[in-house]
């Protein structure tokens, strides 16, 4: 097999249901990669309590600017967050504000602190980012220069081949229109950042899938993608924000999605070899 896949569960660390569920995933599923939000409410639980348990699991830094609060809350006058401490920009504001040179030093020193954070529990092969928002070329490159300064050999690109599934429900989904918009701004940063990555010595996946169906991947969404990807000798990585609380429904679903045993034979007919960062 020359193509390989990473199932990745994004948002370990934020709540102690996603935990359970990554650990689960992982050890009775398809999930074969995680990464953690170092602010994240539930990161003492998932680093003492559940990462012992998965400690073979492709591992990297969930960096976070976009929700929650700092864990370098030393700037009153901060373009990064508020004054109560909590990171107040939109995915926009966040690519407006990335020409400015003084906000990127203020992301730079708070990514510093969130790898370090990590790195002192564990060791780190990757680096992406909730929402999204490291994809943000001039904040790319800041990613890049830590990966390379802190030894970490992977970033995330998010290079989706636009695909669409016999589903009728999810494409009436008020989130679909504007994942297709995520979706395209998405790719034309992949293809920007690609040589950034060069520059840097930095790898990545070829291939990405999450994004058209954001929030609702099933064993459809990740059969389809896959279906797409014919190159040989490529690395792809799907994510998805799986977690045991049934009253998040399709985060649950994404659960159930990746403990069912017909995902995996899904895989091994697709000709995909299970992977990780590792």
């Amino acid at each position: 097999m020359n193509k390989k896949l990473v199932i990745t569960a994004d948002d370990f660390g934020i709540s102690e249901d996603a935990n359970e569920a990554i650990l689960r995933a992982f050890k009775e599923g398809s999930l074969t990669n995680t990464c953690i939000i170092a602010n994240g409410d539930a990161f003492e639980h998932a680093m003492k309590e559940i990462f012992p348990q998965i400690s073979e699991i492709g591992f990297g830094v969930h960096l976070n600017i976009i929700e929650g609060k700092t864990l370098h809350p030393i700037n009153r006058d901060s373009l990064l967050y508020d004054s109560e401490w909590f990171y107040s920009n939109s995915f926009g504001e966040l690519l407006t504000k990335s020409f400015n040179q003084t906000f990127l030093k203020e992301v730079e020193t708070d990514f510093r602190f969130q790898i370090e954070k990590v790195l002192e529990k564990a060791k780190v092969d990757h680096l992406n980012s909730h929402v999204h928002v490291h994809a943000i070329p001039n904040i790319f490159r800041i990613t890049c220069k830590l990966a390379k300064e802190y030894g970490i050999k992977y970033v995330r690109t998010q290079n989706e081949i636009p695909y669409f599934i016999p589903d009728i429900k999810k494409h009436f989904d008020s989130r679909f229109p504007v994942n297709l918009i995520k979706l395209g701004i998405l790719n034309i940063f992949s293809y920007l950042n690609r040589r950034t990555l060069k520059e840097f010595g930095i790898l990545s996946n070829d291939f990405f899938g999450g994004v058209t169906y954001t929030s609702y991947m099933d064993e459809n969404a990740i059969k389809y993608c896959l279906e797409k990807i014919e190159k040989t000798k490529s690395l792809t990585e799907v994510i998805l924000h799986p977690t045991v609380d049934r009253s998040r429904r399709d985060n649950y679903k994404e659960f159930l999605t990746l403990i069912n045993p017909e995902l995996k034979k899904t895989i091994q007919h697709l000709n995909f070899e299970l992977t990780n960062f590792k």
